[in-house]
């Protein structure tokens, strides 16, 4: 009678995992499907390895709405943006290599909470990138793929021209991956950003869409205008302002650290030191008592001023041509984005 010998324990399918989901971002699925624009994004090996450095890791607490996370849903990240992004560029571009890891790149030297400490203790983001792309990890795994770091530096610097920058005034990649994923984050994007893709093209490195999807990019770009001049936007960024000045002046931060946190990372630096807890924690718990008026000064002389660094605008083509000269009335609807206020005093009720 035959004996049963083989040694091999009975499959069990509760051994078994469920597949990286199409979303991941570590890289361990082979094909990455970004979640706004549905774009399949099947992921070369230096992409993978960079998805897997501590700076783009990083990206992934850094929220790419800054203090405004505060008092909206503009809850997504950095690492998001810059993987969508990446999206946009190998749709339109995808055997440009350089271009695909400058897309992955552009965002890697934001400060925490993004724009909202930009320039505080002289910090300037473009600066902090180009010095980490020079840098180990990045440098490492860009060199192992036969793509140099200076070129990435090149692109990103906008020489030679690209998507990722265009021309000044006019819609690059990034700028449109940033309108259309706060235009959806603010419930502010009725169309499908899928279907408003396929309405668009690049015309010499510039988006360039019909005169329809002109006019929701547009309507993009005006609501995102009046969210940084919103209360939504000053009130809870100007306070993050003073507060990371007033670690610095305390000493508890050195800019060079202040510039490498996460966002979870400065809250626990504001609550860690005596200078900045108090007023730490009304920001997170009561930012209704914030009051925010237009102008230097309000009536009592109270409170700070804060002062908007540049209000975002740039306007797509329209079927190859300017906006002024195809759709003048679009153009003046971007320009009417002068007068909104940049000058406000905010202070605590």
């Amino acid at each position: 009678m035959a004996t049963h010998t083989d040694q091999t324990p009975p499959h069990d399918p509760r051994d078994e995992t469920a597949p990286p989901v199409p979303t991941n971002a570590v890289g361990m699925a082979p094909v990455f499907t970004d979640p706004l624009w549905r774009i399949p994004v099947r992921l070369n090996p230096v992409e993978v390895e960079l998805l897997r450095t501590a700076p783009l890791r990083r990206l992934h607490f850094v929220a790419h709405g800054g203090a405004s996370t505060i008092s909206t849903l503009q809850s997504y990240t950095r690492l998001e943006h810059s993987l969508g992004v990446l999206a946009l560029v190998a749709h339109f571009r995808p055997e440009d290599e350089l271009l695909r890891a400058a897309a992955l790149l552009h965002d890697i030297g934001h400060l925490p909470l993004s724009h909202t400490v930009e320039g505080v203790g002289g910090l300037d983001h473009h600066a902090i990138g180009s010095q980490l792309l020079r840098a180990e990890p990045i440098r490492s795994v860009l060199a192992g793929h036969g793509i140099d770091a200076g070129s990435v530096a090149e692109v990103l610097g906008g020489q030679p021209l690209s998507p990722l920058l265009g021309r000044p005034g006019l819609m690059n990649l990034d700028h449109l991956d940033s309108y259309v994923r706060s235009g959806r984050a603010a419930g502010r994007l009725d169309d499908d950003p899928a279907a408003l893709l396929a309405r668009l093209t690049l015309n010499d490195s510039v988006v360039s869409a019909d005169r329809e999807a002109a006019a929701v990019l547009v309507a993009l770009v005006r609501a995102e205008a009046q969210l940084h001049t919103s209360w939504d936007n000053v009130g809870p960024v100007s306070v993050v302002r003073r507060l990371a000045a007033r670690l610095l002046d305390s000493g508890a931060l050195t800019p060079a650290r202040l510039a490498r946190m996460t966002d979870a990372e400065l809250w626990s630096a504001f609550d860690s030191c005596e200078a900045t807890r108090a007023e730490s924690g009304m920001l997170r718990y009561e930012p209704h008592r914030l009051r925010v008026t237009v102008g230097h000064a309000d009536g009592d002389g109270t409170g700070w001023g804060y002062a908007l660094r540049k209000i975002y605008c740039s306007a797509p083509l329209v079927r190859g041509r300017r906006l002024d000269e195809s759709v003048p009335e679009l153009a003046a609807d971007l320009d009417a984005l002068r007068l909104l206020p940049t000058e406000f005093r905010v202070r605590w009720s």
